[in-house]
């Protein structure tokens, strides 16, 4: 006789009793327990599937104290989250890389002092196994948070602040946004550009730091000129206005390195309304090498880094912590001790360059 619950849903008695095994049996071998023989195990399992038993995550949760999800936080309002694509790829290769471990992805976006605090409570309460975060600005208190919550943590983007040495450093993955830079300013200078501008991201996120002081490098042994320098807030509007800025200041300018693709879009834009011709009179570099850096007018040269695949080793170094730590999810086979990663920029040259 099959065990149901209310609304005819097979119970944890019913696999037991069609696998002919205890209910505590059942229970280890749905909730990733150890001491189950090979052939128990199977048999347990097909009882699973034959019945179509779904297991109470709950009460899973009690038992495990896992609750399999994970928390991606990012530190930016939603009007910028949902008009720059490069969240959606990111956090595409997140979830892809989250869904293939069955774990769930929980998406908190904190744009005020409320949502911080919210954000806080929520990881401090144990509703995820661990926590994603990027785009953090200097000074914001989310790392505290997740730090004082005990989850572990992995940072999209280098951190900005110094390693204690206690323990540890922080898990991150970023690209060498400083050696991108060096490469987008090289080759600007290599087609004859002697005036050369950059649009910046906001200076308190160390990706538009580092894409800064790589511009600095390719100038040298010449200081840049402050003059040559507008922060575009990583937004296409911030890009018009940088670029008009660095227009009325720097008429002569001839080239600009743009630290993002959407930034870039801007920018273009306001070369067109100044009557500039991309690339006859001003040459062009942006940053990212999403799929709009294609459909701009000209086509935009650009610095590639692999977006999705960044979010898919965020995810994959914070399951590895996980593991590490004791959380990770069943199966995860020998926890490997993880370390920051940083993958390579690469120049795509199309034809605003």
């Amino acid at each position: 006789m099959v065990h149901a619950a209310k609304g005819g849903r097979p119970t944890l008695e019913a696999v037991a009793a069609r696998a002919g095994v205890s209910r505590a049996t059942v229970s280890r071998v749905v909730n990733g327990g150890a001491g189950v023989r090979g052939e128990v195990r199977d048999r347990v399992r097909r009882a699973v599937a034959d019945l179509g038993y779904v297991p109470n995550s709950a009460a899973r949760s009690l038992v495990t104290r896992r609750t399999g999800a994970v928390a991606v936080v990012i530190a930016e309002p939603e009007s910028r989250i949902f008009a720059d694509p490069f969240f959606g790829r990111q956090l595409r290769g997140i979830s892809r890389e989250l869904s293939a471990a069955g774990i769930q992805l929980l998406l908190l976006l904190q744009e005020t002092r409320a949502d911080r605090d919210r954000v806080g409570r929520y990881l401090a309460a144990g509703h995820a196994d661990g926590v994603l975060m990027f785009s953090l600005h200097r000074d914001d208190p989310l790392p505290a948070m997740a730090e004082a919550s005990g989850l572990p943590t992995v940072y999209g983007g280098r951190p900005g602040w110094a390693d204690t040495g206690d323990g540890p450093g922080p898990l991150y993955v970023d690209t060498d946004n400083r050696d991108g830079a060096r490469q987008a300013v090289r080759h600007l200078r290599d087609r004859g550009r002697r005036r050369i501008a950059v649009i910046t991201g906001p200076l308190d996120q160390t990706s538009a730091q580092d894409r800064l002081d790589g511009y600095r490098d390719a100038l040298a042994p010449a200081e840049a000129d402050p003059r040559l320098i507008a922060d575009g807030g990583f937004t296409a509007q911030g890009g018009e206005r940088a670029m008009a800025r660095l227009l009325a200041a720097a008429p002569d300018l001839d080239g600009v390195f743009v630290c993002s693709d959407l930034m870039a879009s801007g920018a273009l834009r306001t070369l067109r309304a100044h009557g500039r011709r991309v690339p006859e009179d001003v040459g062009v570099v942006g940053y990212d090498d999403l799929e709009p850096a294609a459909w701009t007018d000209p086509p935009l040269t650009t610095v590639r880094q692999d977006v999705e695949e960044m979010g898919r080793l965020m995810a994959r170094l914070l399951l590895r912590r996980m593991a590490t730590d004791g959380g990770g999810p069943a199966g995860s086979g020998e926890p490997v001790e993880p370390a920051p990663v940083v993958t390579p920029a690469r120049l795509v040259v199309r034809e605003s360059g």
